[in-house]
């Protein structure tokens, strides 16, 4: 199938395996593909929707630095330390990782998690991800985290 850019890619990988659905190439850029699939902006969706999409349907997905869903998202694509721009701050970002905003005791990141607009943001936020068990072991994890900053304004995926 076509990848966005008109060419098209046979997967040794895929046929081998006899996988369901095409492997998801990841590219950088400075350019987003013709049509491509993408988020409205920074906080609005999973990134692993997007690649399922490119994989299922035969589409190209598109991130750019002010277009690459989640937080944790963006980290993973190469757009830098996304947590220090969490909406509540980094202490928030690592209760919502961990055991939700409604455990951290500080009225003030609930407060703020419940004057969010997008309102199943806000309860996510409260609840957590349950990603690690504690706070701390975020935080741990987060100074461990190897993180790229890259040049390249858009990232794309493809099959």
């Amino acid at each position: 199938m076509a990848n966005g850019w008109g060419t098209f890619m046979k997967s040794k990988i895929a046929e081998t395996l006899r996988l369901k659905f095409e492997p998801v190439a990841i590219l950088w850029s400075d350019c987003l593909p013709e049509g491509s699939l993408q988020f409205k902006g920074v906080g609005t969706g999973c990134i692993m929707s997007m690649f399922a999409k490119a994989a299922a349907k035969g589409k190209t997905s598109a991130f750019s630095k002010t277009t690459f869903g989640c937080f944790g998202g963006g980290i993973g694509l190469g757009f830098g330390k996304q947590y220090e721009n969490f909406p509540l701050g980094v202490e928030a970002f690592k209760y919502f990782l961990s055991t939700g905003l409604e455990s951290s005791g500080k009225e003030d990141m609930v407060e703020g998690a419940k004057r969010l607009r997008n309102k199943e943001m806000a309860e996510y936020f409260l609840k957590g991800e349950g990603y690690k068990k504690s706070p701390n072991m975020v935080g741990k994890y987060l100074e461990n985290l190897p993180t790229i900053d890259v040049h390249q304004s858009t990232l794309s995926s493809s099959h």
